[in-house]
């Protein structure tokens, strides 16, 4: 009897593990075709939170572009006015997605804080991930340990940018507006 139960036991969660990790799969997939839909596509944002007398984004025209898609990367420059040296990138990474920064200068070069970023972690929805501050993150901005970058997608709608620090008063928020393409600019610096 006790060999039957620890057999059905081990029969239910084997069969039950797909099934738990499905969600967050397919709150990935979801996401991602949906961040797929975009490519080719610029739009213009609004600043919707800042940290007080932050003035990085203050007045200027904020454009993402969705440039560059493969099956497996996506790549949005974030034009802050004149300045082309964002650019995020986002990645599959098999059960989620990889959010990264890459910054350039003027010529191309790799700006020295660069490619931050995170993992998306389970328990989001598919208009929504966070993605917490990874070893390298950690390691290049170690005041960064416990950022916590948010992507939301609504399709059609708006697409939302933030960033928040946990235990401090740091939050950005950019919304861009889905509903209105705006014409693409110019390539971001090193491209």
């Amino acid at each position: 009897m006790q060999n039957e139960m620890t057999t059905m036991i081990v029969v239910l969660v084997l069969t039950a593990a797909p099934l738990l990790a499905a969600p967050q799969q397919d709150a990935s997939t979801r996401f991602w075709t949906n961040l797929r839909q975009l490519c080719g596509g610029a739009f213009e944002g609004k600043v919707l939170e800042a940290p007080p007398g932050d003035t990085t984004f203050a007045g200027k025209t904020l454009v993402m572009h969705v440039r560059e898609c493969t099956p497996d990367t996506v790549r949005i420059p974030f034009h802050v006015g004149d300045d082309r040296s964002r650019t995020w990138v986002l990645t599959r990474t098999g059960p989620g997605i990889r959010l990264k920064h890459d910054h350039r200068h003027k010529d191309g070069s790799e700006d020295k804080v660069t490619q931050y970023g995170g993992d998306s972690r389970a328990g989001r929805t598919a208009n929504a991930l966070e993605f917490p501050a990874d070893a390298h993150t950690i390691a290049l901005l170690p005041e960064a340990k416990t950022n916590i970058w948010t992507i939301e997608l609504e399709p059609g709608t708006r697409f939302v940018y933030a960033l928040r620090r946990e235990g401090t008063d740091r939050r950005f928020r950019i919304e861009f507006d889905l509903g209105r393409k705006v014409p693409a600019p110019p390539a971001p610096w090193g491209k």
